[in-house]
């Protein structure tokens, strides 16, 4: 795949990447004033947000409660915004919402369809609902067992599709997400995909094994890393409720703990989280990483500490891959 090379950032940019820990040296770094820290997705020469918007926000909302969230979310220096049919009517919110916003963003969507008729006909639909002529990244979503891999990679797979798209200029950039480790694995010895969206989280991390050998993967091929599940805590207790409806699975909203857990996976080399799609704890999530700053030895102590007290939320090897 042919991909722009990677520009190097502005004179003064390698004195502050010193202050850094060693596992962010490598990776650019902005900080806007007034705004989030910008960081470089991989090789595409973009550079996000930290933080990203999941279009589950401005889902089951009225179309005045998607255009604040997504005020709000550009007025805090958010311009990575992700989105997928999957997640209720938020296409068909975000795109009005975001369309006077839509040129100074980096807008990416997601298809769970496996073939290439499939994924070509849903990304059409997308495009529509979203209100452009292009997503800047287009992705494989939620992999996780390795037969999906296999139909995707197929001839008529899903694959063929995405390269399709690519070549029309309805996309610009090819990655995918996944929830397992042999899915994320069978997908980039596949492919040289752009980007990954994977869990990096504190708890699967430690009490897990899930998500060290990704990273470590997505690194050597120079993939630019996106995660999820920054902020959970684990799965839902047996016989529980959601407390929060937008959230399949027990997230941190505890401010002082989610700040650790974000800070946790900021601290590795990554260029955005996306938080949790309930609004208050999206919110809750800009504030914190406004002021982010690099998990210290201690505090991954007590991290790993917190995580061999609970559940993960992922685990790996995967029994479902």
């Amino acid at each position: 795949m042919k991909r722009r090379e990677f520009v190097a950032g502005a004179a003064g940019a390698g004195a502050a990447l010193s202050l850094f820990p060693a596992d962010l040296a490598g990776l650019e770094r902005d900080r806007p004033s007034g705004g989030l820290e910008r960081r470089a997705l991989g090789k595409t020469g973009e550079k996000l947000s930290c933080i990203g918007f999941g279009g589950i926000v401005v889902s089951k909302v009225t179309a005045e409660e998607a255009s604040r969230s997504v005020r709000l979310a550009i007025d805090a220096g958010i311009n990575y915004f992700d989105v997928a049919p999957t997640y209720g009517n938020a296409e068909d919110m975000l795109g009005p919402a975001l369309e006077p916003y839509r040129k100074d963003v980096f807008l990416a969507c997601k298809t769970q369809e496996r073939t290439k008729d499939g994924a070509l006909a849903e990304l059409e639909g997308s495009l529509k609902k979203l209100r452009t002529d292009h997503f800047d990244l287009y992705q494989h979503h939620a992999v996780t067992k390795r037969a999906d891999v296999e139909t995707i990679f197929a001839p008529g797979g899903a694959m063929e599709g995405f390269e399709a798209a690519k070549k029309a200029g309805k996309v610009r950039f090819l990655g995918f997400s996944a929830h397992s480790v042999e899915a994320a694995t069978a997908l980039m010895d596949g492919y040289d995909f752009d980007t990954i969206l994977f869990p990096f989280n504190y708890a699967t991390w430690n009490a897990g094994d899930f998500g060290p050998q990704v990273m470590a993967k997505a690194r050597e091929k120079g993939m630019g890393i996106l995660c999820l599940k920054a902020m959970a805590r684990g799965p839902l207790p047996e016989g529980a409720k959601r407390r929060y409806e937008k959230c399949w699975y027990e997230p941190v909203d505890d401010e002082d703990e989610a700040a650790l857990a974000l800070r946790f996976t900021l601290s590795h080399p990554v260029t955005a989280a996306v938080p949790p799609g309930e609004p208050v704890l999206f919110e809750m999530a800009v504030k914190l990483a406004r002021d982010f700053r690099p998990i210290t030895p201690d505090e991954e102590k007590v991290l790993k500490a917190k995580a061999a007290a609970g559940t993960p939320l992922f685990r790996y090897p995967s029994e479902d891959a």
